[in-house]
């Protein structure tokens, strides 16, 4: 017979592991209860709502597989791409059957597409099909990404030559405008020269203008003296010469005298 302390202490063990079937029972009830309405909702499209049962599902159950599968669905549906590839990496994680994780990383490149990360979601394609190699859908969308993938790259190498040679016309161009900087700049000397000799020419031209003028201006004055005196000379002697008749005349009339 079994003493009263052993029946209490199996009494206590089985009353614990009922309890806590009954808490796993309740509790997965509820994760489930949110996950069915959530379903509903994302049926309606109304993936917002959705949205918030799937996340009270969680609340209930964070280890619950079906409702993080379904909220990053809930994401996906609202452009949410960067929370819901957030979401179905962690569940990729937690997911035991290999068919659920192929799902949740196909899930997964979808969203990476979208966003723009083409070579993140080639890679998330990849890990889905080793997980279940005939998921066609999985193959078309990795080889749409590795097309994509050649199409930017390719675009990035077009791009690059073009920045090449927009840069070697660049460095031709500033060459001939330095060659046609230097040109002009040897054309200005050039000219500064001419303008310089010009200038010295007209100089040297005003200088013999001048000594010209000055000497022409001399040479004036003193013909002009020169007449002068002749003119004075010649008006003496024809004074003198008057004089001389005068006196003559007067001469004869004395001499004409009658007594």
């Amino acid at each position: 017979m079994l003493s009263n302390t052993k029946i209490e202490k199996q009494i206590s063990f089985w009353l614990i592991c009922l309890l806590t079937g009954l808490y796993g029972t309740i509790y997965g009830q509820g994760d489930k209860k949110y996950i069915r309405l959530g379903n509903g909702q994302y049926n309606d499209k109304k993936f917002a709502e959705s949205e918030v049962s799937y996340r009270r599902a969680i609340d209930k159950n964070k280890m619950s597989s079906d409702a993080g599968f379904n909220l990053g669905d809930a994401l996906y549906k609202q452009n949410k791409y960067d929370d819901a590839g957030k979401q179905f990496t962690d569940n990729s994680v937690t997911i035991a059957d290999n068919n659920k994780k192929s799902a949740s990383l196909y899930n997964l490149g979808n969203s990476l597409l979208n966003n723009n990360k083409v070579q993140e979601s080639i890679q998330a394609y990849k890990n889905s099909l080793k997980l279940n190699p005939g998921n066609k859908e999985a193959k078309y969308n990795l080889s749409y990404a590795q097309d994509l993938l050649k199409q930017q790259q390719q675009k990035q190498q077009e791009q690059k030559n073009k920045d090449k040679d927009k840069d070697k016309d660049n460095n031709k161009n500033n060459k001939k405008d330095n060659q046609s900087k230097d040109q002009n700049k040897d054309q200005n000397k050039d000219q500064n020269k001419e303008q310089n000799k010009n200038q010295d020419n007209k100089k040297e031209q005003n200088q013999d203008n001048q000594q010209q003028q000055q000497q022409q201006q001399q040479g004036i004055s003193k013909e002009d003296a020169q007449r002068l005196l002749n003119a004075i000379a010649n008006d003496e002697k024809n004074v003198q010469e008057k004089v001389k008749l005068a006196k003559a005349a007067k001469e004869k009339v004395r001499t004409r005298i009658n007594w």
